[in-house]
């Protein structure tokens, strides 16, 4: 299976990862050898997944994700897409006037 991913850490923090086996993926999360990232923050939890046919796919919704807000990620997670639109948008002050 070929899956984009997130993980919550001990410090309720999020890790977005792509891999070719996602079960063996997580072992090594787990273990503490996944990524220098999550080995300072164990446990840590699956909280979401999406499978795909290509590699490329999943790699390339790993890194748009890990360009989101911690709202819009959050907002994956619980399956709120009617949200994520909304949490896409630059919030610019108002100018005085």
């Amino acid at each position: 299976m070929i899956a984009c991913y997130i993980l919550r850490c001990a410090d309720l923090s999020y890790y977005v990862g792509s891999t070719r086996n996602l079960e063996h993926r997580l072992e090594q999360h787990a273990s503490g050898m996944g990524s220098a990232y999550t080995a300072k923050r164990l446990p840590v939890e699956l909280m979401w997944f999406a499978e795909f046919d290509r590699i490329d796919d999943a790699y390339l919704l790993e890194k748009r994700i890990q360009g989101w807000s911690r709202a819009k990620r959050e907002a994956l997670i619980a399956g709120r897409f009617n949200d994520l639109p909304a949490l896409s948008r630059k919030k610019f002050p108002r100018a005085a006037g």
